[in-house]
């Protein structure tokens, strides 16, 4: 049998705000949507970053399992990691036999039997709904908004508890009446137990101006420290 070897963009040790607790954050490389918010367009390309196997990056992980506490625990992120859900999959059946709590980070923009295969064996998902019009979505995201419902319906069929993310980003998606959808959405998946609102920013700019590629939203103000206030109130 052939061992699944994981194309890897990066891993951070300590990570703090991908999922509960202290988490050791694995990026994946390779990405099959374009958001226009993006923060780190070079985990686009498919085929690129650093092989791993799933047990290279247990021993990785098991180097800091002494921070994660009774909440910590792995985060695999990206790019998208629904592409290479059959090595997630392995990684996180490691995970699991040494009683670490596994989360997946996701755009969900992809539902086959791998990702479910992988889903199985996943104790939280962090699900991006970047917008509630599905014409936002098509035009800023690259797929329609009903593949990231689907797949949260399934989460839901399914149990797994979920954690709704959304960036504001100012003049598109920030608005009392969005984040009023968000909510419905959230209130129509009991498997949603959690939304965070994350602020939009634009520190990623030097990471397109490097790659020589336009940041599509670099004329877009960051929201002010009120904006956040209001919309967090509103759920």
């Amino acid at each position: 049998m052939n061992q699944i070897l994981g194309q890897i963009h990066s891993f951070q040790s300590l990570g703090t705000v991908d999922g509960p607790g202290v988490r050791f954050v694995v990026f994946l490389q390779g990405c099959n949507l374009r958001c226009g918010c993006c923060h780190n367009p070079d985990t686009w390309e498919i085929g690129a970053g650093k092989l791993f196997s799933a047990e290279e990056v247990l021993q990785k992980v098991l180097r800091c399992r002494g921070y994660f506490g009774k909440d910590g625990g792995i985060t695999v992120s990206g790019g998208e990691p629904l592409l290479q859900a059959s090595f997630v999959r392995e990684l996180f059946a490691l995970c699991q036999k040494e009683g670490i709590h596994t989360c997946l980070d996701t755009s969900g923009s992809i539902l086959n039997d791998d990702v479910k295969a992988l889903l199985a064996l996943t104790d939280r998902v962090l699900l991006d709904i970047k917008y509630t019009s599905d014409g936002l979505y098509r035009q800023h995201v690259g797929c329609p908004l009903e593949k990231p419902l689907a797949f949260l319906a399934y989460l839901n069929e399914q149990k797994i508890p979920v954690t709704l993310r959304q960036v504001i980003i100012p003049t598109l998606n920030d608005t009392a009446e969005n984040v009023l959808a968000l909510k419905a959405v959230a209130d129509a998946h009991p498997c949603v137990d959690k939304i965070e609102l994350l602020p939009f920013r634009k520190i990623c700019d030097v990471k397109y101006q490097s790659m020589g590629i336009p940041f599509p939203f670099a004329d877009i103000p960051e929201p002010s420290k009120e904006c956040m206030e209001r919309l967090n109130a509103v759920l």
